[in-house]
């Protein structure tokens, strides 16, 4: 398979990318693929770093500032005639697009020259970008069943996030690499790589209250945090660090999470059936990430607490009420296997195969 993928600005797009190439790659290993980027955001250090050839263009999102945005109306006429060149110069069997502004002049343009495209969401709620460009794709994929009812009839199907699939073949934490007993259970919380510096000076007085638990708590600050976290001295139980390269290994042996309600994270969540308290990140576009969690919430999945509910002692409560219930963990973990989509980074090759097939008729 020829193919070019277009995702960018966040790792909750990017990884989602990187996981359907490499599947592909798995399927088809004479497989080429050009990824299409951003010039200045994340992906364009990501990417090129795992050997895959990258095309930076110049995109921005829109926003409140009238000025900015007749920047990016003027970078998206540019946009388009850079992905007509690179779409007509690479010619793929396929464009795929994973989310972010960058996907709008790519899908567009492969629209305009007839060639198969495709579209990944990974959130609950859709992202503008996937929205719109749904009328201009062959099919859409998305990460939950709820999110059908967002793209036009019929040109949907629920395939899960391709970065489940690698999330399972993860090997397990030993635990005592970090120090921690084979014989406890283990609360994990994790604010993503930089922190939640709001979250994380609640929880600096908050993780005192844990002293005394027959549980160990391991609290991944982010590396922006650290520091400030560690002003304080912490029960023998209770163990902090900046960041650990690997996460995925941790949660296969975590009894209770407690997170944000990122696409990719959730998707771990669910493949790996980890009991979780979601704490969503208000500062999020159209707040995907209350939606996101609502959506294990109402199947009995998970546990939500908003961050303007983290009153003193609210957290703690809530740990030790669930970490200690093992009924109430059991029924987490079956409502989350309920909830899986098996194989889909491989569900979602299967489909592309049948939208390059197609066009080959």
């Amino acid at each position: 398979m020829r193919g070019i993928i277009s995702a960018g600005s966040t790792g909750g797009h990017i990884y989602p990318a990187l996981a359907i190439i490499n599947k592909i790659k798995e399927k088809e290993p004479d497989s080429e693929f050009l990824y299409i980027g951003t010039h200045n955001r994340m992906e364009k250090d990501i990417v090129p770093a795992k050997g895959i050839a990258y095309k930076a263009i110049e995109m921005y999102g829109f926003s409140k500032h009238i000025f900015k945005n007749l920047r990016t109306v003027k970078c998206l006429f540019k946009a388009f005639k850079d992905s007509k060149k690179i779409i007509s110069s690479f010619k793929p069997d396929i464009v795929i697009g994973v989310g972010g502004y960058v996907t709008v002049p790519v899908i567009m343009s492969a629209h305009k020259l007839g060639v198969k495209t495709f579209l990944h969401e990974q959130n609950s709620l859709p992202g503008k970008s996937n929205k719109f460009l749904s009328k201009y794709c062959d099919l859409v994929g998305v990460s939950f069943e709820s999110s059908l009812k967002y793209f036009p009839s019929g040109k949907a199907i629920l395939t899960g996030n391709p970065c489940s699939e690698d999330a399972l073949a993860v090997p397990s934490l030993v635990k005592s690499s970090l120090g921690l007993s084979d014989f406890k259970k283990l609360v994990l919380i994790v604010m993503g790589s930089l922190g939640a510096s709001r979250v994380s000076k609640y929880l600096e007085k908050e993780l005192l209250k844990f002293e005394g638990a027959d549980y160990e708590v391991l609290f991944v600050t982010g590396k922006a945090s650290y520091d400030e976290v560690m002003k304080y001295k912490y029960p023998k139980n209770v163990k902090v660090i900046p960041f650990y390269e690997g996460l995925t290994k941790v949660m296969k042996k975590t009894d209770l999470m407690v997170s944000r309600a990122g696409a990719s994270t959730l998707s771990e969540i669910i493949a790996l059936k980890v009991p979780s308290i979601l704490i969503p990140s208000p500062y999020v576009a159209n707040n995907h990430q209350y939606v996101n969690a609502l959506d294990l919430v109402n199947n009995k999945a998970a546990l939500m607490i908003e961050e303007g509910e983290l009153k003193e002692g609210a957290l703690f409560s809530k740990v030790n009420e669930i970490i200690n219930d093992n009924k109430q963990l059991n029924l987490f973990k079956s409502n989350l296997e309920r909830m899986q989509v098996k194989d889909s980074a491989s569900l979602i090759y299967e489909n592309l195969r049948k939208i390059v097939n197609e066009k080959d008729r």
